[in-house]
């Protein structure tokens, strides 16, 4: 409905257009904002810019601060906020499915206050709407879950229920499931912030949000559900073309996503999208200054960010993209043929480009030498993964092998 491939004239125009709606620091009398463009002694504006939108963009310093798909936001930046309602236009109807107009969300830093993010709407939810008390609220996610997790936990003052992963498969425990849900319930906890994974950062694995929702169910208790898909969001729709890991499955509240990963855009971009009616529980009301006030965890954040989205969507368009991991779920399906002949043991979530090998089967100078990463560094580690982004191709991943291959036979 939105996701479209343009032109790179047509990028270039649409932007320049947007920027020539924002404010101009150099042109326009403006007075009260604690804001210019960047500092030109370092970062003049040079002819190539005009051929760099996003660079321009950059430079031209955009303030997004607050929530562009609830009433007002700052004037001064109309333009490339409209860019930014496109951007989440794209990823939360024709991604994820939702209704249009049927959402909220925003250009986060990363993935990491994206799902903080979420966890404090929802824990606001509970006390406000429920009247709630905070220690009737609990986080529940499993053991792979991100670190982003257990930090949201400690900042909010909410309990964490690890749930247990089978080792091979790194499938949720059901039996554990249930038994700490009941125990959660006996100890008076009413209310679920459910952590439902699309590819955890070490494994690749992607949680069934079915498995929560029917022992939740089961016990009569509250819930939301939110997808951290800040590694997955960008692929697991498009390998998978039969998820109902969206927002055509009513349960789920909110998805997290990163653009700093399978989309390579710059460091510190998340994206945050939600369902109508629940990001109003994060209003800061003191913001009385900001137009529009804000509903964000980070407040100012870069527009440059937000541009550099839409750019990179813009130019691949829906099938493009869906070439690209394409190209990928088969480099990663010939890593591990070359494992399975090798018989080394590996877990793959078959719709994602992450393999992830016992580590038994890696000397460490060939885990150095390719820079595999290991599930902990500070304790005795069981795996090495290997994430196979645009960047790996199928020689490197040959090389890797008749290495890995000698180490074996000797």
């Amino acid at each position: 409905m939105f996701w479209k491939k343009l032109r790179k004239e047509e990028r270039r125009a649409k932007i320049q257009k947007a920027l020539a709606e924002n404010i101009n620091f150099v042109n326009d009398v403006s007075l009260g904002y604690p804001a210019s463009k960047l500092d030109g002694k370092v970062f003049y504006d040079a002819e190539f810019l005009k051929e760099a939108p996003v660079l321009q963009t950059f430079v031209a310093n955009p303030n997004h601060i607050g929530c562009h798909t609830l009433g007002e936001s700052e004037s001064a930046f109309s333009g490339t906020h409209e860019l930014e309602r496109e951007v989440l236009n794209v990823l939360a109807v024709d991604v994820f499915k939702a209704q249009p107009d049927s959402f909220d969300g925003y250009i986060s830093p990363g993935g990491t206050e994206a799902n903080i993010q979420a966890i404090w709407m929802y824990r606001n939810f509970f006390l406000y709407k429920r009247d709630a008390k905070p220690e009737e609220i609990v986080i529940i996610a499993s053991e792979d879950t991100h670190y982003s997790i257990p930090k949201a936990a400690n900042l909010l003052n909410l309990d964490w229920l690890k749930i247990p992963v089978h080792f091979e498969n790194r499938a949720i425990d059901l039996i554990a499931l249930d038994e700490i849900v009941l125990n959660a319930k006996t100890l008076d906890k009413k209310y679920f912030i459910v952590v439902s994974n699309m590819g955890t950062t070490m494994f690749g694995s992607v949680d069934n949000p079915d498995n929560y929702t029917t022992v939740l169910e089961k016990y009569n208790l509250e819930y939301k559900i939110h997808i951290d898909g800040a590694y997955g969001g960008f692929v697991y729709p498009f390998s998978n073309e039969n998820s109902t890991i969206n927002f055509s499955n009513p349960k789920i509240s909110s998805i997290t996503i990163d653009a700093h990963k399978m989309l390579q855009a710059p460091y510190g971009t998340g994206i945050f999208i939600c369902r109508k009616g629940l990001i109003e529980n994060v209003l800061t009301q003191e913001a009385q200054y900001v137009e529009g006030m804000d509903l964000t965890l980070c407040g100012s954040r870069s527009g440059a960010n937000a541009i550099a989205v839409w750019m990179i969507l813009f130019s691949y368009g829906p099938h493009k993209w869906f070439e690209k991991i394409s190209v990928l779920q088969m480099r990663t399906q010939f890593l591990c043929n070359e494992l399975d002949q090798l018989n080394i043991k590996y877990f793959r979530e078959p719709f994602m480009n992450i393999v992830t090998i016992h580590a038994e089967f890696i000397p460490k100078e060939i885990a150095e030498k390719y820079h595999l990463v290991p599930e902990t560094h500070n304790r005795k580690n069981n795996w090495y993964k290997i994430v196979l982004m645009n960047h790996v191709e199928v020689e490197h991943l040959t090389i890797f092998i008749s290495e890995l291959k000698q180490a074996v036979y000797a």
